[in-house]
């Protein structure tokens, strides 16, 4: 199977359904409907149906802040390397827009991935927070 990635984001059906499917947390569809729209940088993934299997985005406020967020690959379609794919090409919009000294960060479940893309761990300088509303 063929896979192409896009500068695009998905729509709100296919990133309700994306996160459902790779089992991350829900988000309502009005919390959907409002945020990406407000996505510095999206990409999706679609396969040779054009239907869309992955999603990645980046978040912040374009120029100090940056967070890579909603990666999802659906569960028929990963170990494909579409998760890499997608996160070369975040990358590389980071590369040649954000500015020098620009801060990237990103809350992972996925041990041993972000770091060949040079994403270290904060602790024990730092240490990553969150609450949930």
């Amino acid at each position: 199977m063929s896979y192409e990635v896009r500068d695009e984001l998905p729509t709100v059906d296919e990133f309700v359904a994306l996160r459902d499917a790779a089992g991350m947390v829900a988000r309502s569809r009005d919390a959907v409907e409002q945020g990406l729209p407000n996505t510095v940088f999206g990409v999706i993934t679609v396969d040779e149906t054009g239907e869309t299997v992955g999603m990645a985005r980046i978040l912040g406020d374009g120029g100090m802040v940056y967070q890579i967020g909603d990666m999802a690959v659906h569960p028929d379609h990963q170990r494909r390397g579409l998760g890499s794919r997608m996160m070369k090409r975040l990358m590389e919009y980071l590369e040649e827009n954000a500015p020098e000294r620009a801060y990237v960060n990103l809350m992972a479940d996925v041990e041993g991935f972000y770091e060949q893309f040079g994403f270290e761990y904060t602790a024990p300088a730092s240490r990553g927070m969150y609450r949930r509303m």
